[in-house]
């Protein structure tokens, strides 16, 4: 029994000791190509599709106030801009070649001692604004329009992938995980999902149920962005594979490609297409 332990301890540690911080610099670098790659393609080949952002205010009702002898409040809207479809898909594929490339020159040496800390402080940062971005695209898709609402789906996700950052530096050195910032990332994160099902269900009760595609964008991207909290999960539970951080980096930066292209082509599939 002893013996079929030691070989099996002896498999993990190979087959994650390939995953190295050369290995990683290269993927850095590939990446870093790809996302842009797909940024440029998705500006060139995509149609013009712009979506309203409005604000709402609470004003005075004229006819009602008339009508009534006195101040009758009533809610109103007010178109601010557009913003084109196409700009914020790329948008996101910019922001994640921008950081890939500069973990693979200037602040490499930066990302490489933190690795060994097992942090990555670049990752959570651009994961952040991009991941951001792609909420508010999904929220535009589904019939978010408010600023104010925009820029709250902006901003949970953003506090998500900021949680991740807080749960890397809390344990870089801790004997006993702490799992608090983890659990605040999750709730954060499931969130935005929720308001993003109310337009859906509602848009199908009271209006027009939203394209097919949408439907399927909600289902995968709920999917992929649940896989980066399992993960994280599955490192700081070392199991497996995991045990060494490189190999849960390396995971990372597999579900950041998949989730951008699955996002970007279902979107330009359904909507941008010309």
């Amino acid at each position: 029994m002893a013996t079929k332990t030691s070989t099996s301890k002896k498999r993990i540690l190979k087959s994650t000791d390939n995953v190295t911080q050369g290995g990683l610099f290269q993927w850095n670098k590939y990446l870093a190509i790809l996302h842009a790659a797909q940024g440029v393609i998705i500006l060139i080949l995509s149609a013009t599709r712009t979506f309203p952002v409005t604000t709402s205010y609470l004003g005075v009702d004229t006819l009602q106030t008339q009508a009534q002898g006195h101040a009758v409040l009533a809610a109103g809207s007010q178109h601010l801009f557009d913003i084109n479809l196409a700009f914020l898909v790329a948008a996101f594929f910019f922001m994640s070649a921008i950081a890939h490339g500069l973990m693979a020159t200037y602040l490499r040496p930066m990302y490489e001692r933190d690795l060994k800390k097992g942090i990555n402080k670049i990752r959570w940062i651009e994961y952040a604004f991009s991941a951001g971005t792609m909420m508010v695209g999904i929220g535009l898709l589904v019939g978010v329009q408010d600023i104010s609402a925009l820029l709250m789906l902006f901003a949970l996700t953003a506090v998500m992938n900021l949680s991740g950052l807080a749960m890397e530096l809390w344990n870089q050195d801790a004997r006993n995980v702490q799992w608090l910032s983890y659990i605040i990332g999750c709730i954060a994160g499931i969130l935005p999902w929720v308001v993003v099902a109310i337009y859906l269900i509602s848009g199908g009760i009271y209006g027009s149920a939203a394209p097919a595609f949408v439907y399927w964008i909600f289902g995968s991207m709920f999917i992929l962005f649940g896989s980066f909290a399992v993960n994280m999960l599955l490192q700081y539970r070392k199991v497996g594979k995991w045990a060494n951080y490189l190999y849960g980096e390396r995971v990372y930066m597999i579900l950041s490609l998949v989730a951008k292209t699955v996002l970007a082509w279902q979107i330009f599939a359904g909507s941008l297409r010309p």
